[in-house]
């Protein structure tokens, strides 16, 4: 089994030129406001308030940065790594000139940092069609690398029943189906993830 320890907050930063370079792999959080990237953080890692979350959807306009220990319980490894929450999209409620701003941000991120091996693109399992999340999926498509992975992970799925779960699973035979607040599904997250630095 694989476990995350030790996390703790490391910095914040506006744009690509300010991130510091760690030296380590990272794990880049992606998604709309208010689908639950910080929430997920949390239950990664197990710590209740490591990444603040937001009651106002589009608050965070900053890229924050996580440190992260992985351990393989089986192999009694360990591994550092940096999580990487950033700001959400397609809700906020700000001027389109900020939103532009935070898009060309993104964008700049995303292209440019070298150490990212693993894309979460979270999508709320209530609204998975979405134009914005179709958006990004094609974005990304058009400047991942082979030693890249992207993972599409569905949040809040305690809010479906069965047959809306397994409605996901047809369509998109590589969802993961999570519950920050129910705890389900992060283990295999965790699994994956690990697989996404590491193998």
């Amino acid at each position: 089994m694989i476990n995350i320890i030790n996390a703790k907050f490391i910095t914040s930063s506006q744009n690509l030129s300010q991130c510091p370079d760690f030296g380590l792999s990272e794990v880049a959080f992606l998604g709309r406001s208010n689908v639950g990237k910080s929430s997920l953080i949390n239950a990664l890692c197990n710590q209740h308030g490591l990444a603040k979350s937001s009651s106002t959807p589009g608050k965070t306009q900053l890229i924050n940065f996580f440190s992260a220990e992985f351990i393989d319980d089986e192999k009694k490894e360990r591994s550092q790594a940096v999580f990487v929450d950033l700001p959400g999209f397609g809700y906020a409620k700000v001027s389109k000139s900020v939103q532009q701003q935070w898009r060309k941000n993104l964008s700049e991120f995303l292209r440019g940092r070298i150490h990212i091996r693993a894309f979460l693109h979270l999508i709320d399992a209530r609204h998975d069609s979405l134009e914005n999340d179709e958006n990004l999926s094609e974005f990304m498509a058009e400047f991942i690398r082979p030693d890249q992975k992207i993972l599409r992970i569905y949040t809040k799925a305690d809010k479906l029943n069965q047959s809306g779960k397994a409605k996901i699973k047809a369509k998109d035979k590589n969802a993961i189906l999570v519950s920050a607040a129910k705890k389900t599904g992060i283990n295999e997250l965790k699994e994956q993830i690990f697989n996404a630095l590491y193998s």
